[in-house]
């Protein structure tokens, strides 16, 4: 299958989630035996306007991320590539208004990615446009469905993770607690913090994976609340070092106040973690354990605290066998899926 991926700013210009995904998106489907063509603003050196990192092919649309010319160009490379899907990123309207016409020139669907990545307008103008609306999680869908979208619109897909990864990578040394998210406005770990606070009695250890600009004023919360000495700040690790502290450890706590997926969630999940999540009303991370007997849903700091007490009890493991329907190679089948019902249903008309 021939898929062309639309982002003009990747995640090279402007790191976001939604971004982000749509890269992991193409090179999955590549490792899957798909061509895919990422059509982008150029971000790689030279003057040669493709790239091919890692078997993912990019094409540079323009030089530079100017939406005019971006949008000049981008309809009928499209259609000279003839893809057999269009998938798009949903901003900026303009990009995603080329990318119909394009899709339309080629006689493809166009599946618009959505994340939480822009307000809710860009949803409404998506869902107007685009032949199948793909989100993350079931909070999305409902915005999506608050935006305007029928749910004949909209399909759920999750984020996939790599389980023979997890087999392979050895567990680091034991921790209580992990925590794992960029430290930003939204990681909230405050209410983590306030509920290892109510364990000072007790013997314990926490790991606090993730950089960004909140950081400083977390570690100087750590000390005020004086669990400092038992909190370890690891930065922003790569995967493999994240996999070996989750395998290591026996909880992983879910604060964040936003999640359109909760990614190391489930990472963490599949490292064999007891999960204790704080509901939040612009996070999905509960979805991930509604149906899972060993994990806890929690709205307090109180709770978050009794709840690492009682997982203290609980046997240790490193591997969830349980979460294998979200490996990159189950939810390939479920873009696979989409993807064929479209291309049928755009050769009725």
């Amino acid at each position: 299958m021939r898929v062309a991926v639309v982002v003009m700013e990747t995640s090279h210009h402007r790191d976001t989630e939604g971004r982000r995904h749509l890269e992991q998106l193409a090179e999955t489907l590549t490792e899957a035996g798909h061509e895919v063509t990422v059509f982008c603003a150029q971000w790689w050196d030279g003057s040669g306007s493709q790239f091919e990192p890692d078997d993912v092919r990019y094409r540079g649309v323009t030089a530079s991320a100017t939406e005019a010319v971006f949008c000049t160009r981008l309809p009928a490379l499209l259609a000279t590539y003839r893809p057999d899907v269009v998938h798009a990123y949903p901003a900026p309207p303009s990009v995603l208004r080329a990318a119909t016409v394009g899709a339309k020139l080629a006689r493809a669907p166009l599946v618009v990615e959505c994340f939480d990545d822009y307000e809710k307008p860009v949803l409404e103008r998506a869902s107007k446009t685009a032949d199948q609306l793909v989100v993350p999680s079931k909070l999305l869908q409902t915005r999506l469905w608050e935006a305007g979208a029928t749910s004949d619109l909209t399909t759920v897909i999750p984020e996939s993770i790599d389980v023979d990864l997890v087999h392979d990578v050895e567990p680091a040394q034991a921790v209580d607690v992990v925590y794992a998210h960029p430290l930003d406005e939204t990681a909230n770990i405050e209410s983590l913090f306030l509920g290892l606070a109510e364990l000072r009695q007790r013997r314990w250890s926490a790991t606090v994976i993730g950089d960004g600009p909140e950081r400083e004023r977390y570690e100087q919360q750590a000390t005020d609340l004086r669990i400092d000495d038992r909190v370890a700040f690891a930065g922003a690790c790569d995967r493999e070092r994240r996999l070996a502290i989750y395998k290591g450890a026996q909880v992983f706590v879910q604060t964040a106040w936003r999640e359109s997926f909760a990614t190391e969630l489930l990472w963490a999940l599949a490292c064999g973690c007891i999960a204790v999540v704080e509901y939040q009303a612009e996070s999905s991370a509960h979805e991930l354990v509604e149906h899972r007997d060993r994990d806890f849903r929690v709205a307090t700091p109180q709770q978050i605290a009794d709840s690492i007490a009682e997982s203290a009890e609980m046997g240790h493991r490193t591997v969830d066998e349980s979460v294998a329907e979200y490996d990159h190679g189950a939810v390939i089948q479920q873009y696979e899926t989409l993807y064929e019902r479209l291309i049928d249903e755009y050769g009725l008309f």
